[in-house]
């Protein structure tokens, strides 16, 4: 069987597999994939495609079993020996709690009915890898590369220093990123205080982590929330997209991939 770390030793981008078949639906997930920033391979609408698959660099696997000649259990079996412990995304052309059933019950990590409801999909993909990364010892966001083992903090490449509170406090902000975090959340977190203790030492600490990790930098990851508490920012500003940016690079993706199945049968 394939090591279970083989995804992580890869340097690129996220990448999933997909095994569905019928080429037509797989590249309207592709598209939906590849809209969200992942890279996207697809695996031979056969149940032994997966075989040759075991020891590649891939981060999810993403299953149909249910419009196959197989028993959708066994393909699921077989789809989660392949990839180890990386994740298991299966899907159903129908919803229905049997299909999702049938694929938690051989191994997935998760099942979904994915007609019409591409955003879920793919929510449930970034859920999955995050989940996974976690799980490896590894948190990645954005720049930021934290690795929870070594205690190690990178962004752009970059290696930053700091003591044990401050990267404490750096990894809790990373584990729910774009999410506030209050203060009283924080120092139950990291200092294990159950109360205020009256002091500022979650300002001082969050000042000194600001001066190492976004000073330098072209845009600044860590952020005030007014009257909440603080929060860790995966992306820029600017590169947020918004819901009509996302759909308007799913459609132009979609029409790519279209185009050059199209070329490639003249």
């Amino acid at each position: 069987m394939a090591s279970s770390d083989s995804a992580g030793k890869c340097d690129r981008k996220l990448l999933v597999a997909i095994y569905h078949p019928v080429p037509a639906r797989a590249d309207v997930l592709a598209a939906a994939v590849e809209a969200a920033g992942m890279g996207v391979r697809f695996l031979p609408p056969h149940v032994n495609g997966l075989r040759p698959w075991m020891d590649s660099c891939f981060d999810l696997l993403i299953v149909n079993p249910f419009l196959d000649w197989q028993e959708p259990f066994e393909i699921v079996r077989l789809a989660r020996s392949a990839v180890g412990r990386r994740p298991l995304l299966a899907l159903s052309d129908r919803d229905s709690l049997d299909d999702r059933m049938v694929a938690l019950g051989a191994g997935a990590d998760d099942a979904v009915g994915w007609t019409g409801n591409l955003p879920e999909v793919v929510a449930r993909i970034g859920s999955l890898l995050r989940r996974s990364r976690i799980a490896a010892g590894q948190l990645d966001e954005g720049e930021l590369r934290i690795d929870l083992i070594d205690r190690r903090v990178e962004r752009a490449g970059q290696v930053i220093r700091m003591p044990l509170r401050e990267f404490d406090l750096l990894a809790n902000l990373a584990r729910v990123p774009d999410r506030p975090l209050s203060r009283d959340a924080l120092l139950r977190a990291v200092w294990r205080l159950d109360f205020d203790p009256g002091t500022n030492r979650v300002e001082v600490h969050m000042s000194r982590l600001r001066a190492k990790v976004d000073r330098g930098f072209d845009w600044p990851m860590l952020h005030t929330v007014k009257g909440v508490g603080y929060t860790l920012r995966s992306r820029r500003d600017d590169a947020v997209a918004a819901p009509a940016l996302l759909d308007q690079k799913f459609q132009v993706a979609t029409h790519l991939r279209h185009k050059e199945s199209n070329d490639s049968r003249r």
